[in-house]
């Protein structure tokens, strides 16, 4: 690690905590306030959605009703997506001609991008068409943000609500979220990374004559776009030659920025933001990590004008910067350590200003490691999984906090909403914890945390790491499943474990390396998706709806602060503790042997 990579984390770390509080307060105004002056310019558009959809601003839903509202939307926002990529060869915009996505991967794309994961097991300049990658792709981009923050908005509301039944209306919130939140930033980023040089345009892909034939070899594929096999489970290669290449072209900084502001993650390109029409420039690049973790911050400001008290949201927001550092630093460790196998192979690793004598290994050197670390932590703390470096080119222990960060339920920042919804069900964890301790009934913003709040939590804190063990478990102990590992021992079972931790946690980053887009690892992988968003998205509306229906009660002498020093700690402790006891066996096996090997 060198001073240029602390100064980059210091500066970006400033430069978020002091726009965060102005982006929560905004968000706060224009999502509860439906006279403030920010959403003046929006309001006849509101009107005339609800109007067309039939829906009363007015009517206020229990938690069931906003459970099933939940549930419906993404439903019919899955067989949107799907029908959208299995009819894409009869549909305009699709310059390439390219033809209907293959069963099992348009079911793993929808499933991914409704659930705000985004994860990716296509080439997409290879895959998707100019108008899949707009309208079931990019769309599900605002509507699965929107959704994370909905819900977020309602658990909220429990807690700032007394002797209530309802705890808002979904489609208020979801317009208003898309309207004035998502598209005003979305826009603005847009526009600023065209300015650096990321492609917005509807022009056919063009092709390039090469100086000199390239041969290389490539996964032989069949009619339906999927990898040949042998006998033993093995992708068969075939040898090709190449005189041209195919610029892929598209309408790509609209998909950027709402891949980022709603930490979606999903690119345009195959390579992510390691594309240089994605991300061309160090300043693009710094603009796309502090974009993921923008919203995420923000909303803990908003958390802390809903409930009454700023200092809670600081309290939360503690918690997460200090996390975040300690596996920013971690990251960055390891990646500036030199390349143990290339020093072997009596390889100099460079000393230059981008690598330090480090691991340069799947880095772009337009950015270098620094930013490529900072990129990794951000885009695994946010629940984002975009990349602009190749997590499987890390260092062993530097691929391991990324991995980690995600097993922590994305918690540290998270995603657009989950990440603050599955962090108080840490905090109210947390305060049971406590009140074990003292004898005394939990409490937690003037609510007594009793039974069914606490089953709740267990389920939110539970869910994913239950996905994630089995699904690996299944995945090493089956044929399909090795038969996609192209590194055997343990880098190839920290490649599933990563993919699962991914799915399971709404991530989307890979360590790539292993070959997913098959149907048993698009279905087994869908499945995590699904139940890792919408088994905890319930049990969340399940405490709101209970949580707002308590009255508040006094802060006496046996009531735990929760805006002090001593409440960060208890929550970073509460949030390493479930993910030490839950994943170091896992991870022993994986990242942490193949660091121990000679």
């Amino acid at each position: 690690m060198n001073a240029h990579y602390l100064g980059l984390l210091v500066f970006f770390l400033a430069v978020l905590l002091l726009l965060a509080p102005w982006v929560g307060r905004y968000i706060h105004e224009v999502m509860e306030n439906g006279q403030s002056r920010w959403s003046a310019w929006g309001r006849p558009f509101e009107r005339l959605v609800y109007k067309a959809a039939g829906v009363d601003p007015t009517a206020e839903m229990g938690w069931k009703r906003y459970a099933v509202a939940v549930l419906v939307f993404s439903i019919l926002g899955f067989v949107a997506s799907y029908a959208i990529q299995r009819a894409q060869g009869l549909l305009p915009l699709n310059p390439a001609n390219m033809g209907a996505v293959s069963a099992d991967s348009s079911l793993n794309t929808a499933v991914s991008f409704v659930t705000n994961t985004n994860w990716q097991g296509y080439v997409g300049e290879g895959t998707m068409s100019y108008l899949t990658q707009m309208l079931a792709l990019t769309v599900q981009n605002f509507l699965s943000a929107a959704t994370g923050i909905a819900v977020l908005l309602a658990l909220i509301r429990g807690f700032a609500r007394h002797s209530a039944q309802t705890v808002g209306n979904f489609w208020v919130d979801t317009v208003r979220c898309c309207l004035y939140v998502l598209l005003p930033m979305s826009l603005i980023l847009a526009v600023v990374l065209v300015g650096q040089g990321v492609i917005q345009t509807f022009s056919p892909y063009q092709d390039a004559h090469l100086l000199e034939p390239v041969a290389y070899s490539a996964a032989k594929m069949d009619d339906h776009g999927q990898p040949v096999l042998d006998a033993k489970g093995q992708p068969v290669t075939e040898s090709l030659t190449a005189t041209t290449q195919s610029i892929a072209l598209g309408p790509v900084a609209s998909q950027e920025a709402i891949k980022m502001l709603g930490t979606n993650g999903g690119g345009f390109f195959n390579a992510n933001s390691a594309h240089p029409y994605e991300n061309p420039t160090p300043l693009s690049n710094f603009l796309q990590t502090l974009a993921m973790l923008m919203i995420p911050a923000a909303l803990c400001f908003t958390f802390g004008r809903m409930v009454g008290d700023r200092r809670q949201g600081i309290a939360v927001l503690a918690s997460m910067v200090v996390l975040f550092v300690a596996f920013a630093l971690t990251t960055g460790y390891f990646e500036f350590q030199a390349n143990p196998m290339l020093a072997q192979a009596g390889v100099d690793s460079s000393t230059t200003a981008l690598s330090a004598g480090g691991n340069m290994e799947g880095k772009e050197a337009r950015f270098g490691i620094g930013p490529t670390a900072l990129f990794a932590t951000a885009t695994t703390a946010a629940s984002c999984g975009a990349v602009d470096g190749m997590h499987d080119s890390f260092t062993p222990m530097g691929g391991f906090s990324p991995m980690l960060l995600m097993q922590l339920s994305e918690v540290v920042f998270g995603g657009v909403g989950s990440g603050l919804y599955s962090m108080l069900a840490f905090a109210i964890l947390g305060v049971f914890i406590a009140g074990l301790m003292i004898g005394r009934t939990p409490e937690y913003l003037g609510k007594k945390i009793e039974a069914y709040e606490m089953k709740m939590t267990s389920i939110v804190i539970l869910a994913a790491p239950l996905l994630v063990l089995v699904g690996t478990a299944l995945a090493v102990s089956m044929t399909a499943g090795k038969a996609g590992v192209l590194n055997p021992g343990t880098h190839g079972y920290s490649e599933i474990l990563y993919a699962l931790t991914s799915a399971a946690n709404n991530n989307g980053s890979a360590f790539a390396g292993l070959s997913a887009n098959t149907p048993y690892y698009n279905s087994l992988l869908a499945i995590a998706m699904w139940f890792g968003r919408f088994a905890v998205i319930i049990p969340i509306l399940a405490m709101a709806g209970s949580l707002a229906k308590k009255h508040r009660v006094p802060a006496g002498p046996g009531t735990m602060p929760t805006t002090g020093a001593l409440f960060v700690i208890l929550l970073i402790g509460s949030v390493l503790l479930v993910g030490a006891l839950t994943y170091v066996p896992a991870l022993a096996l994986g990242p942490v042997a193949e660091h121990l090997q000679p």
